[in-house]
Formats: C-alpha cells, sequence, structure tokens
C-alpha cells in the first residue's frame, strides 16, 4: 500500500498482464502456427547465415560483418519478443514481472534502432562500393567495421536507455493489465497515475531522431547511387550495378514498411481495430528477421555457394 502525490492510497503495481488482442481473441489461435514457424525459421536462417559467414575464408569481408551483426541483432530482438508472444498464445501465462516488462522495453527499443543504424552502415558501404570502387578498400577497412560497431552500440544503448527509465519512474497504482502482447513504452505508460507527456515526447523525438535520421541518410546514399549508376555507359553496367545492392536495398524494404504501417495505424488509430497496431508491431520483431538471411542467401552468389557447402559438410 503506498500514499500518492493527490493523497490516494493504492496498491504498488509488482508485475503486469499482457492482455493480446482483447477485441479479437481468435486471432491467437490462427496466428501462432505461422508465428512459430516464422520465429524458428529466423533463428535458423540467421544461425545458419552466421556459421556460413564464420567458416567461409571468403566471406571475412566488411560486407559481410555488417550482415552478421545485422543477423545478431535480429536473432535477439526474436528472442525477446516472440517466446513470450508465444506462451500468452498457448498456455495464456500473461504475467510478467516489473522488471523484465521494462527489460524487454529497453532490449526491444534499443536493438531496432541498432537495426536501423546498422542498414545506414551498409547503406554507405554500399554507396562507397559503386560510387567509388577504386577507394573501396582502402575506405570500408575493418578498422572502419569495428568503428562502427562501437558507434551502433554506444548512440544506441545510450539514447534509449531513458525510455524504459522514464517509464519504470512513474507510479502505477493498481492497472496492470497492459492491451499489448509486448511491454511497449507507450502500452505500459498510460497505465499509471501520473502524467507522462516527457515519456511520450522523448518517444517521439528519440524515435524520429535515431530512425528518422538513419532511414534519410540511407535515402541520401541510395540517390547518389542512382545518379552514379545512371551514368554508367558500359553495357549491362546499370544492372550489375544495381544488383550489388538490391538485397540491401529489399531489407531496408522490409524494415522500414512495416515500421511505416504501424506509425500509420497509430495514426488513423479510429478507423482501425486496436488490434491492428498490436499485430503489426509483433510481426516487426520476426518477418524482416526471418527474411532477411534469406533475401542475402538467395541473391548473393558467394553466401549461396557457401551454405551449399556447408550443409553437404553436415549431411
Amino acid at each position: 500500500m503506498t500514499a500518492h502525490q493527490n493523497g490516494t492510497i493504492s496498491i504498488e503495481v509488482s508485475d503486469f498482464l499482457l492482455n493480446c488482442f482483447v477485441r479479437s481473441p481468435n486471432w491467437q489461435l490462427w496466428l501462432s502456427l505461422p508465428l512459430s514457424l516464422l520465429f524458428l525459421l529466423a533463428l535458423g536462417a540467421n544461425g545458419i547465415l552466421l556459421i556460413t559467414i564464420r567458416l567461409g575464408a571468403c566471406l571475412h569481408e566488411p560486407m559481410y560483418y555488417l550482415l552478421s551483426l545485422l543477423s545478431l541483432l535480429d536473432m535477439v530482438l526474436c528472442l525477446t519478443v516472440i517466446p513470450k508472444v508465444l506462451t500468452i498464445f498457448w498456455f495464456d501465462l500473461r504475467s510478467i514481472s516489473f522488471y523484465a516488462c521494462f527489460l524487454q522495453m529497453y532490449i526491444m527499443n534499443c536493438f531496432l534502432a541498432m537495426e536501423s543504424c546498422t542498414f545506414m552502415v551498409m547503406a554507405y558501404d554500399r554507396y562507397i562500393a559503386i560510387c567509388h570502387p577504386l577507394r573501396y578498400s582502402s575506405i570500408i577497412t575493418d578498422q572502419f567495421i569495428a568503428k562502427a560497431a562501437v558507434f551502433i552500440l554506444v548512440r544506441n544503448v545510450l539514447f534509449t536507455m531513458p525510455i524504459p527509465i522514464l517509464s519504470a519512474r512513474l507510479f502505477y497504482c493498481g492497472r496492470n493489465v497492459i492491451e499489448n502482447c509486448i511491454c511497449a513504452n507507450m502500452s505500459v505508460s498510460r497505465l499509471s497515475c501520473d502524467d507522462v507527456t516527457i515519456n511520450r515526447l522523448y518517444q517521439f523525438a528519440g524515435g524520429w531522431t535515431l530512425l528518422g535520421s538513419d532511414l534519410i541518410l540511407i535515402f541520401l546514399s541510395y540517390i547518389l547511387i542512382l545518379r552514379a549508376v545512371l551514368r554508367l555507359k558500359a553495357e549491362g553496367a546499370v544492372a550489375r550495378a544495381l544488383s550489388t545492392c538490391g538485397s540491401h536495398f529489399i531489407l531496408i524494404l522490409f524494415f522500414s514498411t512495416i515500421l511505416l504501417v504501424f506509425v500509420l495505424t497509430h495514426v488513423a488509430k479510429k478507423k482501425v481495430s486496436p488490434d491492428v497496431p498490436v499485430l503489426l508491431n509483433v510481426l516487426h520483431h520476426v518477418v524482416p528477421a526471418a527474411l532477411n538471411p534469406i533475401v542475402y542467401g538467395v541473391r548473393t552468389q558467394e553466401i549461396k555457394l557457401g551454405i551449399q557447402r556447408l550443409l553437404k559438410k553436415g549431411w
């Protein structure tokens, strides 16, 4: 029992209940199978990709190190979100402890921002490869990748730290049912008895600063790439240049499309079911993770050959 500033006495919350798809409970049943298959595919495909890059000496290059980092981030995001969602679907284990909820919130925000930042570095890598091919090996070195990895880690660890801290310091006075499958910042914050304006502002400003700046830089990279490609006169040069960054562009589309749809459904929340943003939020943690390694495995000859050699050895 705790006395709050306004003089009311209330029970302090020690855990939360995740209430998935309240208005469409039948979604849980038909979603559980594809979600579990996507989860297994994401872990399996990313695991194979990481082993292939680790064992293939010809894949020990900056571009593949960035791809390895992306795979690791995808796996962590999947493991942070999907097992808990599946336990809710299958066993109705909706309870999550106070601290586990804020830890999940932090990992989701931090690793999504890291993923966005990795895409930005990958776009720069493709820009140098196509616009300055003769200088590529002197610019994109192992040292550059190490510095980029430190930048990705430090920037996003520090900038996303206030999100769970601001939410955890709020006073939760009895209401503990989160209308979501995951501990999303605003879904949790709106349960508190305190003013959440600072939380909303930081989430909005942080999101647009981190993800927005990354997307702008990615967009600029591709404009410069397109401009350079259109100047190429040699036969087949345009197709070859575009194919080298095609895989990366597809991955960015996976990442940003679900994010964009999620933002739009939030903006038009009165016109769509509240369960739709919840569904998109869950899918955003598994669909890109499942499809990213497949796109690179199919479109990149070196990775395709490396996976074939790995599977032959295993067989």
